[in-house]
């Protein structure tokens, strides 16, 4: 459904100026920098999927989205949505595409929110009966009522963000890309969002492409992730894989009925962190050892009462990508 393949976009960067007038001075300039900003990305994703593509600030993340989607032309590569190019063929591809970006909204700011609507329905030729039928669908799963009639400028964020999802999938699109879609909202309007998404992507069979800074967003959602870091592409797979690639360890909280004998050495893979009246703190890759190995060894050290386990957060795990 998308192909991706050795894409690449250079931006020509005027040197800045310093001193006197310098905003002229650099304006008139014909000095410039070149700065590659995607460099040879490829990558497929078929239909259904739910994909995070994330990066630190900087990495080509939105740069790659504005080529997905017809925005940006790409310095080299290629780009096929459904077969066709996004920059070549834009109206056949814009009706294939919905496109969320965060902070920018695609609603009309003094207009109330079925105006915008009405408006969006009229461009993408979308037919009366057809759009009521969307809106009615839609309205249930975003809660669209309580704010249907409101200008855009008057609606809180997380209104906003809904307002702005419905509006791309108003035309009914097979592809939905996501950029920060839940930048700045609160606890409660996040989890409205990620309901939608995820009810979207299963029940409906929308494809997300998803980018964000939100690991949770990516933990509960994303069946595969992308990381892209300088513009190159830093790994491609499940999350469990990317646990798994970067062997950051599993912590073990083990209590005691006594206290423990603890020999100078054991068998299994593990380290010994800490140790305060009888609750040890054990640390172990689970690439290399299973947590059973570890109970088997610990239990010769006397009577275990209790063992607690905490995964490395996700986010510790993509930093140590970036």
């Amino acid at each position: 459904m998308i192909e991706v393949k050795d894409i690449r976009k250079t931006f020509r960067i005027p040197v800045a100026k310093t001193g006197r007038f310098s905003a002229v001075r650099t304006l008139l300039s014909r000095e410039h920098i070149w700065k590659e900003a995607v460099k040879g990305v490829s990558f497929n994703i078929e239909a259904g999927d739910f994909v995070g593509y994330i990066g630190p600030n900087g990495a080509g993340k939105s740069t790659t989205i504005k080529m997905l989607t017809g925005i940006l032309h790409p310095t080299a590569g290629e780009v096929r949505i459904h077969g066709c190019s996004p920059q070549k063929h834009r109206r056949q591809v814009a009706r294939r595409l919905g496109v969320v970006f965060g902070q920018r909204s695609q609603l009309w700011w003094d207009l109330p929110v079925k105006d915008s609507y009405d408006i969006l329905a009229a461009m993408y030729r979308v037919e009366d009966g057809r759009k009521r039928a969307r809106l009615a669908q839609l309205g249930d799963l975003l809660q669209l009522d309580e704010f249907f009639d409101t200008p855009v400028r008057k609606l809180s964020l997380g209104q906003r963000m809904r307002a702005d999802l419905a509006a791309a999938l108003l035309h009914d699109p097979d592809i939905l890309f996501l950029d920060e879609p839940t930048i700045g909202l609160d606890v409660i309007a996040k989890k409205k969002i990620r309901d939608f998404l995820r009810t979207i992507n299963r029940e409906l069979g929308k494809t997300i492409l998803l980018t964000t800074h939100d690991m949770d967003d990516i933990e509960q959602l994303c069946q595969r992730v992308i990381v892209i870091n300088r513009g190159e592409l830093g790994f491609d797979g499940t999350i469990d894989e990317l646990r798994g690639r970067i062997g950051l360890p599993t912590v073990m909280k083990v209590s005691f009925l006594g206290k423990p004998d603890i020999p100078p050495s054991w068998h299994a893979p593990f380290t010994l962190r800490d140790n305060r009246d009888g609750l040890l703190t054990l640390e172990c890759n689970r690439n290399e050892v299973t947590a059973m190995d570890v109970l088997r060894e610990i239990s010769l050290w006397g009577e275990v009462a209790d063992v607690h386990m905490e995964e490395p957060e996700f986010e510790d795990v993509v930093h140590r990508i970036y």
